[in-house]
C-alpha cells in the first residue's frame, strides 16, 4: 500500500511540468492516470498477499 502512497504525494511534485507531452496530454495528467490505474492492482496484490 506504500505505492500508491509515493505515486500521488511523494513522486507528485517531482512531475508536476506541462512538458513533455504524452498523446497529445501534459505528463501531470499522465502521471495521475498511470497512478490511479496502478492503485487497484496494488490493493489487490496486497490483499493476496495478506490471505497466505
Amino acid at each position: 500500500m506504500l505505492v500508491p502512497f509515493l505515486l500521488y504525494v511523494v513522486a507528485l511534485p517531482l512531475v508536476n511540468r506541462v512538458g513533455p507531452v504524452v498523446f497529445g496530454l501534459p505528463f501531470l495528467f499522465v502521471w495521475l492516470l498511470g497512478a490511479t490505474l496502478l492503485t487497484p492492482l496494488a490493493v489487490w496484490l496486497t490483499w493476496r498477499g495478506e490471505r497466505r
